[in-house]
């Protein structure tokens, strides 16, 4: 089922006008009311801030949906009914009317179908740790491997295991980019003390890797890796411990984990990471608006 465009995303679309797909998860799973709602619409400003017009994409009553008028967002953000939706997740969502807050691994194939290369959101699902007992390993890393969408993002989050989570990426041949770095940013830190497997200085850098990606028919989406501002960078690996180790001991997992995480994270540190999480999503969307503008331009030539 092709996504339904908002009047803006379709005009934007047929003008071949730089389009940034943003994910829902962040409003329905990622973040607390009010916040939820007022970062959506603070990302959304940004990316027209920067040139390109913003198509958060959700499922909306079974419809899925690129580009959200007003009402649709505060639904996702205030609705305790709605539900979170991977890729695997999209057709019984369709079948059942729900709404849906959409994963990275949804998001991509959404936006892949509406046509919508360059995608913002704040990080992406990885090889959780434990993994090689647990098997939970994040769809995004699959969805990377096998749709062309280019997701810019913060690196991983740092409850996840950086070091595995690169290595499933490679197997799945899919390029991993930093912007303005060697490192491979870790979400809420700059750094994770890994090395990315190419560094690239300027949108317009991005913008043409993409696009040579892309002619050669490889298959997969791109990973773009945007460090955190530095203002707003936290070391947070204590606090991380400890919420891992209490979601170990209720039994928390799947997609339970990532949401419960970021809540008990936003609690010990006394709203200090939603707080670097809102900077982080707006940087990645600033930088995915600048790489959709270079792409447009670079398409167009």
């Amino acid at each position: 089922m092709l996504p339904v465009l908002s009047d803006e995303v379709r005009d934007a679309l047929a003008a071949r006008r730089p389009v940034v797909a943003l994910e829902s998860t962040i409003i329905s799973h990622g973040m607390p009311w009010p916040q939820n709602a007022e970062t959506a619409r603070l990302i959304e400003a940004e990316v027209r801030a920067h040139g390109a017009t913003p198509a958060t994409i959700a499922v909306i009553d079974g419809i899925p949906r690129a580009g959200l008028d007003p009402a649709m967002l505060e639904r996702l953000g205030r609705d305790r009914g709605v539900v979170k939706a991977s890729s695997r997740d999209l057709a019984a969502a369709f079948t059942r009317r729900a709404t849906a807050g959409t994963t990275v691994s949804a998001t991509m194939i959404l936006a892949e179908l509406a046509g919508i290369p360059v995608f913002a959101t704040g990080g992406v699902g990885g090889v959780h740790r434990g993994a090689e007992t647990s098997f939970d390993i994040s769809a995004d890393l699959v969805e990377l491997g096998r749709t062309g969408t280019a997701v810019v993002c913060a690196g991983v989050k740092s409850i996840l295991d950086i070091p595995k989570t690169l290595e499933f990426l490679e197997t799945q041949r899919v390029p991993v980019l930093a912007y303005g770095t060697d490192d491979f940013p870790a979400f809420y830190s700059r750094t994770s003390g890994l090395k990315a497997d190419h560094r690239f200085d300027t949108p317009a850098e991005i913008a043409e890797v993409i696009h040579h990606h892309r002619a050669l028919g490889a298959g997969t989406g791109l990973l773009i890796a945007n460090p955190i501002p530095a203002e707003h960078a936290i070391e947070l690996h204590a606090e991380i411990a400890v919420a891992v180790a209490e979601a170990a001991a209720r039994g928390i997992g799947g997609k339970a984990l990532t949401p419960f995480l970021l809540a008990r994270l936003n609690e010990i540190t006394a709203g200090r990471s939603l707080s670097a999480n809102i900077a982080l999503v707006r940087n990645n969307a600033r930088l995915a608006a600048q790489i959709a503008v270079a792409l447009a331009a670079l398409t167009a030539g």
